[in-house]
């Protein structure tokens, strides 16, 4: 069955105006019952994790700061969240998702987080929306479990994974691969094990014959034995953060391509969400939860 990491924690109260758009993660469960793509027996709610989890990932220090709200000013605002402990609380509980999804992942071949994809958490800092790297977290979890010993970190939103390329920049049993816009944020990448940058206004056929002739590849020279999927949406060319020419359908033949990549070859695979800022919401919706119907198609 497939397993989806949902809290209504999630949606958090943002002031009137703010850009991220916080309602996605209320209507695409909502979407994904209505038209009969899951049942509310694939949904579980995560919880408070062990903070050793947190901290296997992230410094003591980053995350005092962010538990007692003492992050000075400037690091707040790179943030772009006003900081407050349920902000903090909701971070948690989405790395918590990540943990437990990525444990039904390695039971039913895949799993799902509504939310996550926050790679932009570094060691010691947040930015751009991120406060806690939810992957990251799931992927020393798994190897301190001993549940895998070589992860794979398929990052293809269209921003640069750079939190995670810090993080496992000197840990070798976690390849990170982010695929994203050249001409976007971060302006200061950081160093993945493979980084493709890609040109402002790329279409689905370069992307696709891009990732098709990468993916494989990776897989065969690093034979990992867990897979986390970040899938963002903001490739599409409609996104008001993103610089690429992609469509929705273009978009959801990358997302089948990575889960029948992961099936065929028979690695868990676990996959959060990460960016989508359309300005129409249905279409942050739509490309969304194209990722869910597959993963029931392709698995199950």
């Amino acid at each position: 069955m497939l397993k989806i990491a949902y809290h209504s924690i999630y949606k958090h109260p943002l002031p009137e105006g703010h850009r991220f758009p916080m309602i996605k993660y209320e209507l695409l469960p909502q979407q994904l019952l209505h038209e009969g793509t899951c049942v509310k027996d694939n949904f579980f709610q995560p919880t408070i994790p062990d903070e050793t989890h947190i901290l296997r990932a992230h410094t003591r220090d980053y995350y005092l700061d962010l538990i007692n709200q003492t992050l000075d000013a400037r690091a707040a605002r790179k943030i772009g969240f006003p900081l407050s402990a349920v902000l903090v609380e909701r971070e948690v509980i989405i790395a918590d998702g990540t943990i437990k999804a990525s444990e039904f992942a390695l039971k039913y071949g895949v799993a799902m987080n509504i939310a996550g994809g926050t790679h932009h958490a570094y060691s010691n800092r947040g930015e751009a929306f991120c406060l806690l790297n939810d992957q990251a977290i799931g992927a020393r979890y798994l190897l301190n479990k001993n549940l895998a010993s070589k992860v794979l970190i398929v990052d293809l939103d269209v921003h640069q994974g750079n939190g995670t390329a810090e993080i496992f920049q000197n840990d070798d049993s976690v390849f990170t691969f982010s695929m994203h816009g050249k001409g976007n944020y971060p302006f200061k990448k950081e160093q993945s094990d493979l980084d493709i940058a890609l040109e402002n206004g790329t279409d689905d056929d370069t992307y696709l014959r891009i990732l098709k002739n990468t993916l494989p590849k990776l897989i065969d020279a690093q034979k990992p034995d867990f897979i986390y999927y970040l899938c963002g949406v903001d490739v599409v060319a409609s996104d008001k953060l993103g610089k690429l020419g992609m469509t929705l359908d273009g978009c959801k033949s990358r997302d089948r391509f990575v889960l029948e990549t992961c099936k065929k070859h028979q690695i868990p695979v676990m996959c959060s969400m990460g960016g989508g800022y359309s300005p129409e919401i249905k279409i942050i919706i739509e490309a969304h939860a194209n990722t869910f119907r597959l993963a029931q198609e392709v698995f199950f």
